[in-house]
C-alpha cells in the first residue's frame, strides 16, 4: 500500500490514462477523486473502485473554467479533510494543425485544457501543500512536449509548457517538502482521439512522419504505473523532471 492514508485527485480520470491512475492508486491505498467533464463515466470508476474495496468521489469539473477547480478541491477536502496528491492528466489534441493554419480559437482552446488548467489545479493545491510542507504533483505532458513534431503547434506549445512549468514548481517549491514531476508518454491507447475532428492533412503528415519508428503502442496501465512511482515516497529524490515513458520511441 504504497499510498496509504493519502488523498489524491486525478484530471481526466474517466477514461484512458486518468482512469488507469485513479484506479490503480485507489488499489494502493489513496482516497481518489476521480474528475472528469463525463460525469456518468467518473461515477462507473468510482463504482469500480469502491467494489474492490477502494474509496473514491466522482466529480464533474472542466479544468478549464476556475470555478470548477474550486469546486473540485472543495468537494476533495470536504469528503477526504485534505489533498495530497494531484495529477494533472485532463488533455485535448489539435487536429494535428500546422502554425500556419492555426486559429486564435483553436490555439486558445488548447492552452485552455492543456496548460492554464494544470496551472489553476497546480495553484489551488499548492496553497494545501505549502500550510503543510508536503504534496506531491505529477503533470502529464507528451513526447509532444519534448519534439516538434508529434501533434500539431498548439498540442506541441501547450505540452512543451507544462514541461517548463513542471521545472519551475518542483525547483522553487522543494524547500518546502513539495515535488513536482513529469512523464512524457509515447503513443498510448486512450480516448483522446476522440478531441480529434477533420484532422489537418499537411500537419497529419509531418506528426506521422516519425512513426516508424515507434516501437509499440503502450497500456494506460503502463502509464499508471510511472505515475504511482511519482506519486509515491519511492521517488523521494525525483523532483522538477519529466520521465519519458515511450518504448524508447524518443531515443532514436
Amino acid at each position: 500500500m504504497r499510498l496509504s492514508g493519502k488523498v489524491a485527485v486525478v484530471t481526466g480520470a474517466a477514461s484512458g490514462m486518468g482512469k488507469s491512475i485513479a484506479e490503480l492508486f485507489a488499489a494502493e491505498g489513496a482516497k481518489v477523486v476521480v474528475s472528469d467533464l463525463n460525469l456518468e463515466n467518473a461515477g462507473q470508476v468510482v463504482r469500480d473502485i469502491e467494489a474492490r474495496g477502494g474509496s473514491a468521489l466522482a466529480v464533474q469539473a472542466n479544468v478549464a473554467v476556475e470555478e470548477d477547480v474550486q469546486r473540485m478541491f472543495d468537494a476533495a477536502t470536504s469528503a477526504f479533510g485534505t489533498v495530497d496528491i494531484l495529477v494533472n492528466n485532463a488533455g485535448i489534441m489539435d487536429n494535428f494543425v500546422p502554425a500556419g493554419d492555426l486559429t486564435d480559437d483553436l490555439w486558445e482552446r488548447v492552452f485552455a485544457v492543456n496548460t492554464t488548467g494544470p496551472m489553476r489545479t497546480t495553484r489551488k493545491a499548492l496553497s494545501i501543500f505549502t500550510a503543510k510542507k508536503q504534496g506531491v504533483i505529477v503533470n502529464i505532458a507528451s513526447a509532444g512536449g519534448l519534439f516538434g513534431s508529434r501533434a500539431g503547434a498548439a498540442y506541441t506549445a501547450s505540452k512543451h509548457a507544462v514541461v517548463g512549468f513542471t521545472k519551475s514548481v518542483g525547483f522553487q517549491y522543494a524547500p518546502l517538502g513539495i515535488r513536482c514531476n513529469a512523464i512524457a508518454p509515447g503513443g498510448v491507447k486512450t480516448g483522446i482521439g476522440a478531441s480529434m475532428m477533420a484532422p489537418n492533412a499537411f500537419g497529419a503528415e509531418r506528426a506521422m512522419a516519425g512513426m516508424g519508428i515507434n516501437p509499440r503502442v503502450g497500456e494506460p496501465e503502463e502509464i499508471a504505473k510511472v505515475a504511482l512511482f511519482l506519486a509515491s515516497d519511492e521517488s523521494s529524490f525525483v523532483n522538477g523532471t519529466t520521465v519519458t515513458a515511450d518504448a524508447g520511441w524518443t531515443a532514436y
